[in-house]
């Protein structure tokens, strides 16, 4: 089994920055692509950023220059780093992981909040 632990949320004001972290443990033999999507209320679960285990990453076209999303593989670790927030972050954030170990599939978090007030 593999467990992914987020922490990191919480409220902060228009402009300022958060950082996310998400860890991974358990069963683990090696991590794929991590990544960060968001949902908020009355919306689909979205994107926010990825990152393979080489180091390429891809961002929602929202976020672009202002999130920066990186890994510390020997810790299993993704982090988000959240600047210039806006009204519009506000969602829970959930932190996903292709994992393998005795198959390859997908784990989710149990989600975070980022409330950005004005």
């Amino acid at each position: 089994q593999v467990q992914l632990v987020e922490s990191g949320g919480g409220l902060v004001q228009a402009g300022g920055s958060l950082r996310l972290s998400c860890a991974a443990s358990g069963s683990i033999f090696r991590i794929y692509a991590m990544g960060w999507y968001r949902q908020a209320p009355g919306t689909e679960r979205e994107l926010v950023a990825a990152i393979t285990s080489g180091g390429s990453t891809n961002y929602a076209d929202s976020v672009k220059g202002r999130f920066t999303i990186s890994r510390d593989n020997a810790k299993n670790t993704v982090y988000l780093q959240m600047n210039s927030l806006k009204r519009e972050d506000t969602a829970v954030y959930y932190c996903n992981a292709e994992v393998r170990n005795y198959s390859t599939r997908n784990y989710w978090g149990q989600g975070t909040q980022v409330t950005v007030s004005s």
